[in-house]
């Protein structure tokens, strides 16, 4: 079946194909649950095959997520702080940004590097690194060295597999459910240390 879906896609001019990569690449920024990742990784079966190119869809692929992370870092850079101070958004919080500046000011563009790396927290750290007024020439440089060796692992990852992509892809749902965990865990041990912190003050 999923070579039959190759052969349809083959059929396709190349250049509506990697309009669909840098669609995916770009929107799995804004929209997380979408599928970019195993896109990526079957457009990497497609060089194999000669359909498409290597250099041409790593530097799509590469523009798309590039793209999606400045959108939400600029987004972030528009938020008012002074609003957030107020409570006007109701799903963040002055405490969310101390945190977020305090974590960006410890590891530095470390965790723009990092974050193709962080399936399901893309947005997140977009997002709140635009918040805390991170430098944006830094910011894009930190971004584009992330996308482009996340990308060209996982086009290699398609070219080296061949139509193999449910393996590949198999590996990928297990390194974003680990990652996630991770990520919980942690989440779940700063909690508790804020309310530790927040119950020894009350008691000093």
């Amino acid at each position: 079946m999923f070579e039959d879906i190759l052969n349809s896609i083959a059929t396709f001019p190349p250049i509506w194909i990697y309009a669909s990569l840098f669609f995916f690449s770009y929107i799995e920024n804004i929209f997380p649950p979408s599928p970019s990742d195993i896109v990526i990784v079957v457009a990497g079966t497609l060089v194999s095959t000669s359909v498409i190119s290597f250099i041409p869809t790593l530097l799509v692929t590469t523009l798309g997520s590039v793209m999606g992370f400045m959108t939400l870092f600029f987004i972030g850079t528009q938020v008012d702080k002074k609003l957030l101070e107020k409570g006007r958004f109701k799903f963040l919080s002055t405490e969310a940004l101390q945190k977020a500046e305090k974590w960006f000011s410890k590891y530095g563009y470390w965790v723009i590097l990092a974050n193709r790396f962080l399936s399901g927290t893309r947005a997140v750290i977009s997002f709140f690194a635009g918040l805390s007024e991170l430098n944006f020439k830094k910011t894009f440089l930190f971004a584009l060295t992330s996308s482009t060796i996340w990308n060209l692992l996982i086009i290699s990852l398609g070219v080296l597999f061949g139509s193999n992509v449910t393996l590949v892809d198999q590996y990928l749902k297990t390194y974003s459910n680990i990652v996630l965990i991770i990520t919980i865990i942690l989440i779940m041990l700063l909690i508790l240390r804020y309310f530790l912190q927040k119950r020894r003050r009350v008691k000093n």
